[in-house]
């Protein structure tokens, strides 16, 4: 993926915001994958709402760098999907994870709803090819402030 010019901050890096942007971009490709694209919402009113996200931001980005952006499925239920994805630079180095709490919503409440047989067996499906992948290292993170003992 490539930075937007209109991303660049002040600050002379990618706004923070834009993190977002570029980890929901490939968010929507896997939901898509998995059956919950757009015309899942229009056709049968049904769509994936954000519950709980936690970005690091880990090393700046800036206008020239291109980047890769992962999905990695790392848990789910009847309603919910756990992801963790990372934003790398083409050359490798990371520049930034998120992990997400999604949640399954009919659209006619809106309410959280389990998934459609259908739509189940390919999260599962994708699950099942991601249990073979690691815990990412960096999934689970809580924020807190570390305090040195005296």
């Amino acid at each position: 993926m490539d930075i937007e010019k209109d991303w660049i901050d002040y600050n002379g890096h990618l706004n923070m915001a834009y993190y977002n942007v570029l980890f929901d971009r490939c968010s929507d490709d896997a939901f898509e994958m998995m059956g919950m694209g757009p015309n899942y919402a229009k056709e049968r009113r049904l769509t994936i709402y954000t519950a709980e996200v936690h970005v690091c931001y880990v090393q700046e980005l800036h206008l020239e760098h291109k980047v890769v952006v992962s999905f990695q499925l790392i848990d789910h239920d009847d309603k919910r999907l756990r992801v963790y994805q990372e934003i790398r630079h083409v050359d490798g180095w990371l520049a930034a994870t998120s992990e997400s709490l999604s949640l399954h919503v009919d659209m006619s409440g809106p309410k959280v709803a389990p998934f459609p047989a259908d739509v189940l067996a390919k999260v599962e499906a994708m699950r099942s090819a991601h249990a073979a992948l690691p815990m990412p290292e960096r999934a689970g993170r809580s924020i807190g402030i570390r305090r040195k003992s005296a």
